[in-house]
C-alpha cells in the first residue's frame, strides 16, 4: 500500500476533479494501462503533471477507483481514516442518541470521503461493507478506526467486489462478540428482524426509512394495501402499524414467506390476517385483474435488475409497464409510492416513466411528495447521480 502512481487527467474531465467530482472514471485517465495492483494510490495529473487530486486504484462497478483528497501533502493512512470515520459518527449523533431508531448508516461511502467503503449500524453491532478489492486492502485502517473511536458488541463485513473474474457477495464476522441473530433492531419505533452473517442481505433496506414513516404515519390508515417485490414485508410491517385494514406483500423468493412472518411477528402483528403471496409480481397483477382485486395503496420498489425463467426486467426500461399493470389495480384517489434505487437514470427520467405510464392506462395523477435518501445516506448535492434513490407518492385520479 506503499506505491503511489501517476494517472494523468483527459482535459475535459479535470474541472469536474477539481469541483469534487469523487469517481475516477476509466475513460478519464490517458495512461490507465499503468495500473496494476488495487489498492494503490494514485496521483492525478494534467497534461503538465500538475497535480489535481489524489485517491485510489480499485474496480467496481462505478469505476476504477475513488479520489480521497485534493490536498497533494496529505497522507492516506491511520489518521485520514480517523478523520473522516470521526466526522462521520458526529454528522449522526442525532441518530445514535434517538431510542426509537437503532439502525441506520454511519458512513455512506463518497458522501462521507471515501468511496467504495459503507458502514452500517445495528443496535451495537457495525457492518463494514466493501465494494472493490482496493479498498478491501485498506481495511486493517479502518478496523484500527472502529477499535478505537467507537464502543461495539461485534463488527461483521460484507466483500461486495468482483476478484479474479468472479463477483463476490461474502459476509464474515470480524471480531467483538457474534450476534444470536436474529437481532431486533428499532426504526421509528417499529422493530425489524435483521441477520448480519446470512447473505448479502440483512433484513432490511436501510435507505427507506424515511417512506416507511410515512407510509405507517401518513398513508396506511383504513388501507387495502398491496406490497410489491416486498422482500422480508418491511413496508407491510409499517402500514399495519399504521392502521392498515388489510396489507397483501407479494414477492418471488421463496424465503420471503417466514422473513415476512417474522417481522409481522417481532411487531405484534397476527401475520394470518394478513396476505403474503409467494409468486412472480406480473404473475399477481395478472391474477388481481383477473378477479377484480383493487387497492387503495400500491408500493413499488423493483430491484434494478432481475431474471426469472421466463423473463428479464430492468427499471430503465421496463419501470413504465410496471406502474401502468399496478394502475390497472388501483383504486380511484388510490395512491401509488413508486420507487427506483437505479442510479443510471435521475428524478427527471424517473418522472417521465410515471407520465408515460398513466398516459398509457388512460389515467391521471397527482404527485403528493417526492423524497430520496435520507440524511445519514450522505451524498454530494453537487453530483446527484450519487443520490441514486428516487420515490414519487402518486395519487391516481381517474
Amino acid at each position: 500500500m506503499t506505491k503511489t502512481i501517476d494517472l494523468q487527467v483527459n482535459a475535459k474531465n479535470i474541472a469536474d476533479l477539481k469541483k469534487g467530482y469523487p469517481l475516477i472514471l476509466k475513460e478519464a485517465i490517458i495512461n490507465v494501462n499503468v495500473l496494476t495492483e488495487e489498492g494503490a494510490i494514485v496521483r492525478l495529473v494534467d497534461r503538465d503533471r500538475r497535480f489535481v487530486a489524489k485517491g485510489y486504484y480499485g474496480n467496481q462497478n462505478k469505476g476504477i477507483g475513488w479520489v480521497l483528497t485534493q490536498k497533494e501533502e496529505e497522507a492516506i493512512d491511520f489518521n485520514f481514516f480517523e478523520s473522516k470515520i470521526a466526522k462521520a459518527l458526529e454528522r449522526r449523533e442525532a441518530l445514535f442518541a434517538d431510542p426509537d431508531t437503532t439502525a441506520f448508516r454511519v458512513f455512506n461511502g463518497e458522501g462521507d470521503g471515501i468511496g467504495g467503503l459503507s458502514i452500517d449500524f445495528f443496535d451495537g453491532y457495525y457492518m463494514v461493507s466493501w465494494y472493490s478489492q482496493g479498498i478491501y486492502s485498506m481495511k486493517h485502517h479502518v478496523y484500527s478506526v472502529l477499535d478505537k473511536i467507537v464502543e461495539y458488541k461485534g463488527i461483521y463485513e460484507k466483500k461486495r467486489f468482483d476478484m479474479k473474474g468472479e463477483y463476490i457477495e461474502q459476509d464474515d464476522f470480524v471480531r467483538g462478540e457474534q450476534g444470536d441473530f436474529p437481532i431486533i433492531v428499532k426504526e421509528n419505533g417499529m422493530n425489524f428482524a435483521v441477520n448480519l452473517n446470512d447473505g448479502a442481505m440483512t433484513g432490511i433496506f436501510l435507505d427507506q426509512r424515511d417512506m416507511r414513516q410515512a407510509i405507517r404515519d401518513k398513508y396506511a390508515q383504513g388501507k387495502n394495501v398491496l406490497n410489491t417485490f416486498s422482500y422480508t414485508g418491511a413496508f407491510s410491517v409499517a402500514a399495519a402499524l399504521g392502521g392498515a385494514m388489510k396489507t397483501t406483500s407479494v414477492d418471488l423468493a421463496k424465503r420471503s414467506l417466514a422473513k415476512t412472518i417474522e417481522q409481522f411477528s417481532v411487531n405484534g402483528i397476527d401475520y394470518e390476517q394478513q396476505d403474503i403471496k409467494v409468486m412472480d409480481v406480473f404473475e399477481y397483477f395478472r391474477y388481481a385483474k383477473r378477479n377484480e382485486l383493487k387497492f387503495d395503496l400500491v408500493i413499488l420498489d423493483p430491484p434494478s435488475f432481475a431474471r426469472t425463467k421466463k423473463y428479464s426486467f430492468s427499471t430503465a426500461k421496463d419501470y413504465p409497464a410496471l406502474l401502468k399493470d399496478a394502475i390497472a389495480i388501483t383504486e380511484k384517489n388510490g395512491v401509488i409510492v413508486a420507487s427506483t434505487n437505479n442510479a443510471s437514470f435521475g428524478m427527471k427520467k424517473f418522472k417521465t416513466f410515471i407520465e408515460e405510464a398513466f398516459k398509457d392506462a388512460g389515467s391521471s395523477f397527482k404527485i403528493l411528495e417526492e423524497s430520496s435518501l435520507p440524511r445519514d445516506f450522505r451524498t454530494n448535492r453537487d453530483f446527484p447521480e450519487f443520490n441514486y434513490l428516487k420515490v414519487v407518492v402518486l395519487q391516481k385520479l381517474k
